[in-house]
């Protein structure tokens, strides 16, 4: 491919951050579009993020800053967004000019709330994007320790192997390590499904279950998430790679995890309107869940998700987390 394509990050959070980091590893310029113009002003001035992973040195050199997103689509060849799932479409809504003959790859670990459709899923169906120039950018890796420059790794998932070479190859460094997969869907709703899991190995530490526990607790998601990822995508994958199970494992266990914080904090008896207030950042896990518990609805052939449908029951039915989680402990083994 075209080594001369461009790059533009899309978000202003912690993990369009890192990604920032590691692009600007490998690329002399890089759009990024952020919606508040305040940041991209002190971004400029001060060369780092006021508000997520401050430490990060930023070159400014290597950095073409927009609040317009219009400019970054228009601008770049590929786009690789990091809005959370809950926000998407409201910032896709502000486009005036076409994506259909962009290259996308999302970051985001989530269902998009007005569609019910992963994040893959919905630039397909709602902006027409051929599959094969769709990709996933997915874990195991927290953008504090990309911050931090801790040995890491991102697995790169794309129909078109050459364009998953492509991302990869830009986001490689000394302290980054990519492999690549085809399983688009599969590694999609893995990222979407260990939050929710990560979630509830928060509301199970705050109701003060131990490290026993939250091992079963974790041994039974990942045959969980085998079950649901099989019953939506059916394709001979490896649950126990690290793009599944690794994920699955830093997030639930964690202190960067931001969904484990979420769910700590409802499992002392915060609400979640609180919880959210407190933390000052999404938790795509909240979302996720409801989203989730709506597609198994759904499915024709019934799939058994019992954490899965805790953490519905004390987010969206007002459930007590005690009484819940000492329901789901009998149904684990």
């Amino acid at each position: 491919m075209d080594k001369d394509l461009k790059f533009a990050v899309l978000g202003g959070g912690s993990w369009a951050t890192a990604l920032i980091k590691m692009l600007t590893e490998n690329l002399d310029n890089v759009i990024w579009y952020m919606r508040n113009p305040d940041a991209i002003g002190y971004i400029k001035i001060q060369g780092h993020n006021p508000n997520y992973l401050s430490s990060v040195a930023l070159d400014l050199d290597k950095l073409q800053l927009t609040n317009t997103i219009d400019t970054a689509v228009s601008e770049a060849d590929i786009l690789i967004f990091a809005i959370p799932s809950a926000f998407l479409e409201s910032e896709l809504l502000k486009l005036t000019v076409p994506i259909t003959d962009k290259i996308i790859f999302s970051a985001i670990k989530g269902i998009v709330p007005e569609t019910g459709l992963i994040v893959g899923e919905h630039f397909h169906e709602k902006y027409h994007i051929p599959f094969e120039n769709i990709g996933v950018i997915t874990g195991p890796c927290h953008a504090e320790e990309v911050a931090l420059e801790r040995l890491s790794y991102l697995t790169i998932a794309c129909a078109d192997g050459k364009k998953a070479k492509l991302i990869a190859k830009n986001l490689n460094s000394h302290y980054i390590k990519t492999k690549i997969t085809k399983d688009i869907i599969g590694t999609e709703y893995a990222a979407m499904l260990k939050n929710i899991y990560a979630v509830a190995a928060g509301i199970a530490h705050g109701l003060g279950y131990g490290d026993n526990f939250q091992s079963v607790l974790m041994s039974n998601a990942i045959r969980e998430m085998k079950r649901f990822t099989k019953r939506i995508h059916n394709i001979d994958r490896n649950i126990n790679e690290s793009a599944y199970l690794g994920d699955l494992l830093v997030t639930g266990y964690s202190i960067f995890s931001r969904n484990r914080m979420f769910g700590n904090m409802i499992g002392k008896g915060y609400t979640v309107k609180s919880a959210m207030m407190e933390m000052n950042m999404v938790a795509e896990g909240y979302y996720a869940t409801k989203s989730t518990y709506e597609i198994k609805s759904k499915l024709k052939k019934k799939v058994k998700t019992p954490i899965i449908d805790a953490v519905y029951e004390v987010l969206y039915e007002g459930k007590n987390a005690k009484k819940s989680f000492k329901a789901l402990t009998n149904k684990l083994n």
